[in-house]
């Protein structure tokens, strides 16, 4: 619980957001059992009004480049202005992992 806590806690500083849901789904990867490696990110705010998406994407790896140079393997990132998250305030779910020994299962 410390990366997700470190990660919440940069997002919350960094980017003054509005909404913000931090999920840990790296119990959907083939990795150890309480791990901290795949997050989802839905985070609004105001930082990304005007801004492009690649321009977000750019400002919260930079706010967590710690995390993603050591113990994060994937963040999944869906930033809205409040305007934007107003018209659609929905997320799709995250596909199921088939990475690793899960693509060996299926396959079988």
């Amino acid at each position: 619980m410390q990366i997700e806590q470190a990660i919440r806690e940069k997002l919350l500083a960094g980017f003054d957001p509005s909404h913000l849901e931090l999920i840990n789904e790296s119990h959907m990867h083939s990795v150890p059992a309480n791990s901290e490696t795949h997050f989802k990110v839905v985070l609004v705010s105001a930082a990304f009004d005007g801004k492009r998406r690649v321009a977000r994407h750019q400002a919260v790896y930079a706010a967590l480049a710690g995390e993603l140079a050591g113990p994060v393997h994937a963040l999944a990132l869906h930033l809205f202005s409040p305007d934007e998250w107003q018209a659609q305030s929905t997320v799709p779910d995250s596909p199921q992992c088939l990475g690793g020994s899960k693509r060996e299962a299926a396959a079988k």
